[in-house]
């Protein structure tokens, strides 16, 4: 994949996520029920969308990295050890800065 095309993907990726992220704050903010039986579900609910939350915070903080790196250069190269990023490990995850060999370490 071209370098340009790695960094729409990851920009339209974080797009994507931001959206589903104000998704999820807007669910969340509705949740007002006075009904106990209604909240205790509705409690349940919020505990999964408040984890799709962070997953979410997550990924946009490692898709933000990933485009300093392109920035500064770096992209491609593993941020611990300084060898080359596999092009199939970016085309599975397009925002590591970690090879499969430090990633399986840590």
């Amino acid at each position: 994949m071209q370098f340009q095309d790695r960094e729409d993907q990851l920009k339209t990726r974080r797009t994507e996520l931001l959206a589903r992220l104000k998704g999820i704050d807007t669910e969340l903010e509705s949740h007002q029920s006075r009904d106990w039986e209604e909240l205790a579900v509705e409690r349940e609910s919020d505990e999964v969308l408040e984890h799709l939350g962070e997953a979410g915070l997550k990924e946009v903080r490692l898709i933000d990295m990933a485009l300093d790196r392109m920035k500064d250069g770096s992209y491609g190269i593993c941020t611990q050890c300084g060898e080359r990023i596999s092009a199939e490990r970016l085309n599975i995850l397009p925002f590591t800065g970690a090879c499969r060999t430090c990633a399986g370490a840590g």
